[in-house]
Protein backbone atom coordinates (compact mmCIF):
# COMPACT_ATOMS: atom_id res chain seq x y z
CA UNK A 1 0.00 0.00 0.00
CA UNK A 2 1.08 3.28 -0.74
CA UNK A 3 1.27 6.28 1.01
CA UNK A 4 -1.31 7.85 -1.28
CA UNK A 5 -3.78 4.79 -0.77
CA UNK A 6 -3.17 4.99 2.97
CA UNK A 7 -4.14 8.68 3.01
CA UNK A 8 -7.61 8.42 0.91
CA UNK A 9 -8.28 5.23 3.28
CA UNK A 10 -7.74 7.46 6.35
CA UNK A 11 -9.59 10.21 5.07
CA UNK A 12 -12.67 7.96 3.86
CA UNK A 13 -12.43 6.46 7.57
CA UNK A 14 -12.89 9.28 9.11
CA UNK A 15 -15.45 10.79 7.05
CA UNK A 16 -17.72 7.79 6.97
CA UNK A 17 -17.42 5.70 10.65
CA UNK A 18 -19.72 8.12 12.44
CA UNK A 19 -22.23 8.56 9.58
CA UNK A 20 -24.71 5.73 9.05
CA UNK A 21 -23.08 4.79 6.01
CA UNK A 22 -20.93 2.50 6.80
CA UNK A 23 -17.13 2.72 6.85
CA UNK A 24 -16.25 -0.50 6.09
CA UNK A 25 -18.13 -0.79 3.10
CA UNK A 26 -16.90 2.54 1.66
CA UNK A 27 -12.91 1.77 2.34
CA UNK A 28 -13.92 -1.65 0.58
CA UNK A 29 -15.56 0.52 -1.82
CA UNK A 30 -12.71 3.07 -2.83
CA UNK A 31 -10.38 0.16 -3.12
CA UNK A 32 -12.78 -1.77 -5.29
CA UNK A 33 -13.51 1.53 -7.61
CA UNK A 34 -9.62 3.09 -7.54
CA UNK A 35 -8.18 -0.76 -8.64
CA UNK A 36 -6.31 -0.77 -5.58
CA UNK A 37 -6.07 -4.04 -3.07
CA UNK A 38 -8.98 -4.76 -0.46
CA UNK A 39 -7.15 -2.83 2.76
CA UNK A 40 -8.77 -6.13 4.67
CA UNK A 41 -10.42 -6.77 7.69
CA UNK A 42 -7.25 -5.64 10.35
CA UNK A 43 -6.45 -2.23 8.04
CA UNK A 44 -10.22 -1.40 8.56
CA UNK A 45 -10.29 -2.19 12.48
CA UNK A 46 -6.91 -0.84 13.19
CA UNK A 47 -7.82 2.47 11.21
CA UNK A 48 -10.87 2.47 13.52
CA UNK A 49 -8.91 2.86 16.60
CA UNK A 50 -8.31 6.28 14.88
CA UNK A 51 -11.78 7.40 15.24
CA UNK A 52 -12.44 5.56 18.39
CA UNK A 53 -9.53 7.55 19.65
CA UNK A 54 -11.72 10.99 18.25
CA UNK A 55 -14.81 9.80 20.43
CA UNK A 56 -12.78 9.73 23.96
CA UNK A 57 -11.96 12.83 23.69
CA UNK A 58 -14.89 14.42 22.05
CA UNK A 59 -17.20 12.68 24.93
CA UNK A 60 -14.30 13.04 27.07
CA UNK A 61 -16.66 14.61 29.98
CA UNK A 62 -19.01 11.38 29.66
CA UNK A 63 -16.58 8.63 29.85
CA UNK A 64 -15.03 10.12 32.54
CA UNK A 65 -18.14 10.01 34.61
CA UNK A 66 -18.86 7.04 33.33
CA UNK A 67 -15.83 5.44 34.50
CA UNK A 68 -15.44 7.31 37.25
CA UNK A 69 -18.95 6.23 38.57
CA UNK A 70 -18.70 2.70 36.93
CA UNK A 71 -15.27 1.63 39.20
CA UNK A 72 -17.47 3.46 42.64
CA UNK A 73 -20.25 1.00 41.98
CA UNK A 74 -18.25 -1.75 42.88
CA UNK A 75 -17.78 -1.00 46.44
CA UNK A 76 -20.35 1.10 46.60
CA UNK A 77 -24.16 -0.25 46.61
CA UNK A 78 -26.04 2.85 47.06
CA UNK A 79 -23.58 4.05 43.26
CA UNK A 80 -25.46 1.34 41.51
CA UNK A 81 -28.82 3.11 41.03
CA UNK A 82 -26.74 6.16 40.20
CA UNK A 83 -27.30 7.09 36.13
CA UNK A 84 -23.52 7.41 35.36
CA UNK A 85 -23.19 3.65 36.84
CA UNK A 86 -25.92 2.01 35.04
CA UNK A 87 -24.49 3.48 31.83
CA UNK A 88 -21.50 1.92 32.51
CA UNK A 89 -22.92 -1.26 33.00
CA UNK A 90 -24.82 -0.72 30.05
CA UNK A 91 -22.02 -0.41 28.20
CA UNK A 92 -20.28 -3.66 29.01
CA UNK A 93 -23.84 -5.71 28.62
CA UNK A 94 -24.17 -3.93 24.74
CA UNK A 95 -20.72 -4.75 23.99
CA UNK A 96 -21.32 -8.63 24.99
CA UNK A 97 -22.94 -9.53 21.70
CA UNK A 98 -20.61 -8.12 19.24
CA UNK A 99 -17.57 -9.88 21.31
CA UNK A 100 -19.57 -13.50 20.76
CA UNK A 101 -20.43 -13.06 17.36
CA UNK A 102 -17.01 -11.07 15.99
CA UNK A 103 -14.90 -13.99 17.39
CA UNK A 104 -17.35 -16.43 16.00
CA UNK A 105 -17.86 -14.96 12.67
CA UNK A 106 -14.34 -13.66 11.97
CA UNK A 107 -13.35 -16.04 9.30
CA UNK A 108 -16.71 -15.05 7.36
CA UNK A 109 -16.72 -11.61 8.04
CA UNK A 110 -12.54 -11.21 6.30
CA UNK A 111 -13.97 -13.23 2.96
CA UNK A 112 -17.29 -13.95 2.08
CA UNK A 113 -18.62 -10.85 4.02
CA UNK A 114 -16.70 -8.88 1.59
CA UNK A 115 -18.35 -9.31 -1.35
CA UNK A 116 -19.76 -6.17 -3.15
CA UNK A 117 -23.09 -7.49 -4.00
CA UNK A 118 -23.73 -8.49 -0.20
CA UNK A 119 -22.59 -5.15 0.91
CA UNK A 120 -24.75 -3.29 -1.57
CA UNK A 121 -27.81 -5.59 -0.44
CA UNK A 122 -26.96 -4.17 3.34
CA UNK A 123 -26.83 -0.66 2.07
CA UNK A 124 -30.30 -0.94 0.89
CA UNK A 125 -32.22 -2.89 2.92
CA UNK A 126 -30.55 -1.08 6.82
CA UNK A 127 -31.24 2.59 4.27
CA UNK A 128 -35.18 1.26 4.40
CA UNK A 129 -34.53 0.56 8.05
CA UNK A 130 -33.06 3.91 8.91
CA UNK A 131 -35.89 5.86 6.56
CA UNK A 132 -38.74 4.33 8.22
CA UNK A 133 -37.00 4.21 11.85
CA UNK A 134 -36.51 8.45 10.83
CA UNK A 135 -39.76 8.91 9.89
CA UNK A 136 -41.00 7.02 12.82
CA UNK A 137 -39.20 9.45 15.36
CA UNK A 138 -40.27 12.49 13.48
CA UNK A 139 -44.04 11.49 13.28
CA UNK A 140 -43.73 11.45 17.32
CA UNK A 141 -41.66 14.87 17.70
CA UNK A 142 -44.04 16.56 15.26
CA UNK A 143 -47.47 15.12 15.83
CA UNK A 144 -50.04 15.56 13.85
CA UNK A 145 -53.71 16.86 13.70
CA UNK A 146 -55.21 14.20 15.38
CA UNK A 147 -52.53 12.96 17.40
CA UNK A 148 -50.12 15.08 20.28
CA UNK A 149 -46.46 14.99 19.94
CA UNK A 150 -45.19 11.79 22.53
CA UNK A 151 -42.26 12.45 24.24
CA UNK A 152 -39.77 10.15 23.20
CA UNK A 153 -37.32 8.26 25.44
CA UNK A 154 -33.51 9.76 26.24
CA UNK A 155 -30.65 8.00 28.18
CA UNK A 156 -31.97 7.97 31.48
CA UNK A 157 -34.62 5.73 30.04
CA UNK A 158 -31.92 2.98 29.08
CA UNK A 159 -32.38 -0.50 30.18
CA UNK A 160 -30.72 -3.97 30.30
CA UNK A 161 -32.85 -4.92 27.64
CA UNK A 162 -32.58 -1.74 25.48
CA UNK A 163 -29.00 -2.20 26.22
CA UNK A 164 -29.01 -5.67 24.38
CA UNK A 165 -30.94 -4.59 21.44
CA UNK A 166 -28.75 -2.06 21.22
CA UNK A 167 -25.81 -4.63 21.37
CA UNK A 168 -26.87 -6.29 18.93
CA UNK A 169 -28.06 -4.07 16.90
CA UNK A 170 -24.08 -3.01 17.28
CA UNK A 171 -22.74 -6.45 16.09
CA UNK A 172 -25.12 -6.53 12.70
CA UNK A 173 -22.57 -3.94 11.59
CA UNK A 174 -20.00 -6.46 11.50
CA UNK A 175 -21.42 -7.26 7.92
CA UNK A 176 -19.68 -4.39 5.56
CA UNK A 177 -22.39 -2.45 4.72
CA UNK A 178 -24.55 -2.37 7.42
CA UNK A 179 -23.14 0.57 9.62
CA UNK A 180 -22.68 1.02 13.80
CA UNK A 181 -23.92 4.05 13.63
CA UNK A 182 -26.23 3.30 11.53
CA UNK A 183 -27.78 -0.28 12.74
CA UNK A 184 -27.58 1.10 16.32
CA UNK A 185 -29.48 4.31 15.86
CA UNK A 186 -31.99 2.54 13.62
CA UNK A 187 -32.36 0.76 16.74
CA UNK A 188 -32.33 3.15 18.98
CA UNK A 189 -35.37 5.09 17.52
CA UNK A 190 -37.42 2.30 16.66
CA UNK A 191 -37.27 1.63 20.75
CA UNK A 192 -38.51 5.07 21.05
CA UNK A 193 -35.40 7.20 21.84
CA UNK A 194 -34.56 10.61 20.40
CA UNK A 195 -31.97 10.85 17.96
CA UNK A 196 -29.46 12.80 20.06
CA UNK A 197 -29.83 9.76 22.70
CA UNK A 198 -29.21 7.21 20.15
CA UNK A 199 -26.50 8.45 18.54
CA UNK A 200 -24.70 9.38 21.81
CA UNK A 201 -25.62 5.64 23.16
CA UNK A 202 -23.89 4.56 20.17
CA UNK A 203 -20.98 6.12 19.81
CA UNK A 204 -20.03 4.77 23.75
CA UNK A 205 -21.10 1.66 22.89
CA UNK A 206 -18.89 1.09 20.24
CA UNK A 207 -15.93 2.59 22.30
CA UNK A 208 -14.93 -0.79 23.76
CA UNK A 209 -16.02 -2.87 21.03
CA UNK A 210 -13.65 -0.85 18.37
CA UNK A 211 -10.68 -0.69 20.44
CA UNK A 212 -11.06 -4.47 21.30
CA UNK A 213 -11.66 -5.37 17.83
CA UNK A 214 -8.25 -2.86 16.68
CA UNK A 215 -6.14 -4.45 19.37
CA UNK A 216 -6.83 -7.69 18.41
CA UNK A 217 -6.65 -7.17 14.51
CA UNK A 218 -2.55 -6.05 15.77
CA UNK A 219 -1.49 -9.41 15.23
CA UNK A 220 -2.40 -9.38 11.55
CA UNK A 221 -1.47 -5.47 11.11
CA UNK A 222 1.84 -5.39 8.31
CA UNK A 223 1.03 -9.04 6.69
CA UNK A 224 0.25 -9.07 2.88
CA UNK A 225 0.55 -5.78 1.01
CA UNK A 226 -0.48 -3.43 4.23
CA UNK A 227 2.76 -2.50 5.89
CA UNK A 228 2.97 -0.69 9.73
CA UNK A 229 4.01 2.64 8.43
CA UNK A 230 0.55 3.39 5.58
CA UNK A 231 -1.85 1.86 8.47
CA UNK A 232 -0.39 4.15 11.38
CA UNK A 233 -0.63 7.26 9.10
CA UNK A 234 -3.56 5.92 8.22
CA UNK A 235 -5.21 5.87 11.74
CA UNK A 236 -4.20 9.29 12.68
CA UNK A 237 -5.58 10.83 9.65
CA UNK A 238 -8.77 9.34 10.29
CA UNK A 239 -8.61 10.68 13.93
CA UNK A 240 -8.39 14.04 12.82
CA UNK A 241 -11.21 13.87 10.32
CA UNK A 242 -13.08 11.92 13.03
CA UNK A 243 -13.33 14.22 15.27
CA UNK A 244 -14.07 17.00 13.21
CA UNK A 245 -17.32 14.68 11.63
CA UNK A 246 -18.59 14.12 15.21
CA UNK A 247 -18.77 17.46 16.38
CA UNK A 248 -20.47 18.52 12.79
CA UNK A 249 -23.01 15.21 13.05
CA UNK A 250 -23.85 16.07 16.76
CA UNK A 251 -25.25 18.99 15.68
CA UNK A 252 -26.89 18.16 12.57
CA UNK A 253 -29.35 15.46 14.52
CA UNK A 254 -30.34 17.83 16.89
CA UNK A 255 -32.03 19.63 14.08
CA UNK A 256 -32.14 17.59 10.78
CA UNK A 257 -33.74 14.94 9.18
CA UNK A 258 -31.34 10.93 8.58
CA UNK A 259 -33.23 10.76 5.01
CA UNK A 260 -30.42 12.47 3.00
CA UNK A 261 -28.04 9.39 4.07
CA UNK A 262 -31.05 6.82 3.42
CA UNK A 263 -31.64 7.91 0.09
CA UNK A 264 -27.59 7.75 -0.87
CA UNK A 265 -27.40 4.63 0.55
CA UNK A 266 -30.06 3.46 -1.35
CA UNK A 267 -28.62 5.18 -4.24
CA UNK A 268 -25.12 3.70 -3.79
CA UNK A 269 -26.44 0.28 -3.07
CA UNK A 270 -28.18 0.32 -6.68
CA UNK A 271 -25.24 1.53 -8.36
CA UNK A 272 -23.15 -1.16 -7.21
CA UNK A 273 -25.50 -3.65 -8.18
CA UNK A 274 -25.95 -2.43 -11.36
CA UNK A 275 -22.20 -1.96 -12.19
CA UNK A 276 -21.83 -5.77 -10.72
CA UNK A 277 -24.60 -7.07 -13.00
CA UNK A 278 -23.54 -5.43 -15.95
CA UNK A 279 -20.09 -7.15 -15.75
CA UNK A 280 -18.43 -3.29 -15.30
CA UNK A 281 -17.51 -4.35 -11.58
CA UNK A 282 -16.22 -7.88 -10.11
CA UNK A 283 -17.97 -8.46 -6.82
CA UNK A 284 -14.62 -9.67 -5.24
CA UNK A 285 -12.44 -6.60 -6.78
CA UNK A 286 -9.23 -6.17 -5.12
CA UNK A 287 -9.75 -9.81 -2.71
CA UNK A 288 -6.58 -10.53 -4.35
CA UNK A 289 -4.58 -9.30 -1.29
CA UNK A 290 -6.34 -12.21 0.52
Amino acid sequence: MSWFESFILGLVQGLTEFLPISSSAHLRLTAAFAGWQDPGAAFTAITQIGTEAAVLIYFRKDIGRIVTAWFRSLTDKAMRSDHDARMGWLVIVGSIPIGVLGVTFKDQIEGPFRDLRLIATTLIVMGVVLGVADRLAARDEAGGRHRVARERKTLKDLSVRDGLIYGFCQAMALVPGVSRSGATISGGLLMGYTRESAARYSFLLAVPAVLASGVFELKDAGEGHVSWGPTIFATLVAFGVGYAVIAWFMRFITTKSFMPFVVYRILLGIVILALVGFGVLSPHAGESAG
